[in-house]
């Protein structure tokens, strides 16, 4: 296990009750001994050492035979690099986030094209064997991205039946993509809202947050990315287009962290959240694409819509106020939060019931229940790290795969026990409710699910 961050440390009691394998036989590599506690209360090993690209195969190489497995919940470590030298092994391998090595995020050397996740992840899409059947690697598969592609599969046919045009769960990505159509599925929000309350509350040049601080700001830096839909007659004046690949998606020529887009939760509302790039945006929409992309047929508008506990929103303002340079101190929220849940799930729109939203609602008090070393985001993550190394190990030739292809009931079932309340509501909201007051804006009023109405100008 690369990495023992709060991830990490909240998914190593499921993956030990899950998994039949004694605690000595997993090794934690991390790059410095703070948090090592959890492991220690578990009987792991650890090993203390910082990974980069001249030591990275010295360190791992005596670590990983045939039949081993790398996950991968480390921070500034090339995903790509460990990908290949898992192959090579013949080690299993899974990751929540396609990083590149430390400093790849920023590297002034790079255009924003080639810092974005987009092109991550046609890097690492690049690695598959001919045949498709090397050891599986499964990429981006946490809470988002990961869980959310389960979710939205899960909310299409929840549609179809609530609808009148129930079906059986199609059998094939061009299936799903049909069905989203079919549906009139035109926009497709991952939209959380968290509410977590620590003790003890954010400090200046503090950056505070419930996940990874080091994580956040690295992909609050990128440009804002959005998988970007047929129906689209918009395009941004900062907006970019990739000349390669699936070209599913777009990105802005901004950081994430200052785009802000309308959106809605069942508990929360209607509310502004941040656009930040997150492989499920791309993923997603590629998966549900009819055409290629000079023959476009159909695909929705699919984007992160991320309202993150109410520090961590101070402590991405503060940062942008430092012109995106990191605070002298960081805290990740976990033992000492009091009180608040994780709103996470996606919200589907543009089909005949309007907007409908399915996730999970899972509270502090819920998340310590079911599973110690946890709050309420990271155990949203732990699970399905969880169910993602139990599939691999069942499927161990599968090759380079995203959650898109695996199979949504399968996982979901796995992963619904740690996830509080999961639930399906239907709205009427759309990003034109209450506009145009106190002042006239300029909106499309012909068609809600445009993309320009979602966008906080």
């Amino acid at each position: 296990m690369l990495g023992f961050g709060c991830i990490g440390q909240g998914a190593l009691p499921l993956l030990l009750r899950h998994i039949a394998m004694r605690p000595e036989q997993v090794i934690v590599v991390k790059p410095h001994d703070s948090g090592l506690e959890a492991a220690r209360e578990y009987g792991v090993q650890s090993l203390v050492t910082p990974l980069d690209a001249d030591n990275v195969r010295q360190v791992l190489e005596p670590l990983l035979g045939t039949g081993d497995f790398l996950l991968n919940l480390s921070v500034d470590v090339s995903s790509a690099a460990l990908i290949a030298l898992a192959r090579e092994r013949g080690a299993l391998y899974l990751d929540t986030c396609i990083e590149p090595w430390a400093g790849g995020y920023l590297d002034a050397a790079l255009t924003p094209a080639q810092r974005t996740n987009y092109a991550l992840r046609e890097n690492a899409l690049a690695l598959r064997s001919a045949g498709r059947n090397g050891p599986t690697a499964v990429l981006t598969h946490g809470a988002n991205p990961g869980l959310v592609s389960y979710f939205v599969k899960q909310a299409l046919l929840d549609i179809a039946a609530a609808t009148g045009t129930a079906r059986r769960a199609p059998r094939t990505r061009e299936g799903w993509a049909r069905l989203a159509q079919s549906l009139g599925v035109r926009v497709i929000h991952i939209a959380e809202r968290d509410t977590q309350v620590g003790a003890r509350r954010k400090a200046p040049d503090e950056f505070v947050n419930t996940w990874s601080v080091e994580g956040f700001i690295d992909e609050g830096t990128q440009p804002a990315e959005l998988g970007w839909g047929s129906h689209e007659r918009h395009f941004p004046s900062d907006g970019a287009r990739h000349a390669a690949g699936s070209q599913a998606s777009i990105y802005l020529n901004r950081p994430g962290a200052s785009m802000r887009v309308r959106t809605w939760t069942p508990l929360a509302g209607a509310q502004h959240a941040f656009l930040i790039t997150h492989a499920e945006s791309i993923s997603i929409a590629d998966h549900l694409t009819l055409g290629d992309p000079a023959h476009l047929r159909y695909r929705p508008t699919v984007h992160y819509a991320y309202h993150p506990c109410d520090d961590a929103v101070l402590s991405m303002h503060e940062l942008a106020g430092r012109n995106w340079r990191k605070q002298a101190g960081s805290r990740v929220l976990k033992d000492e939060i009091v009180s608040g849940i994780d709103e996470l799930g996606v919200l589907l729109m543009g089909h005949a019931r309007g907007a409908y939203w399915y996730g999970s609602q899972l509270s502090i008090e819920q998340a310590r229940d079911l599973c110690p070393h946890n709050s309420a985001t990271s155990l949203q993550v732990a699970a399905p790290v969880m169910a993602g190394v139990v599939w691999a190990m069942k499927n161990p030739a599968r090759d380079i795969v995203e959650p898109d292809d695996l199979p949504h009931d399968e996982m979901l079932r796995m992963c619904r026990p740690y996830l509080g309340d999961v639930v399906g509501v239907s709205s009427d909201w759309t990003p034109l409710a209450g506009r145009d007051w106190p002042f006239h804006e300029t909106i499309d009023r012909d068609d809600p699910w445009q993309f320009m109405n979602f966008r906080v100008v």
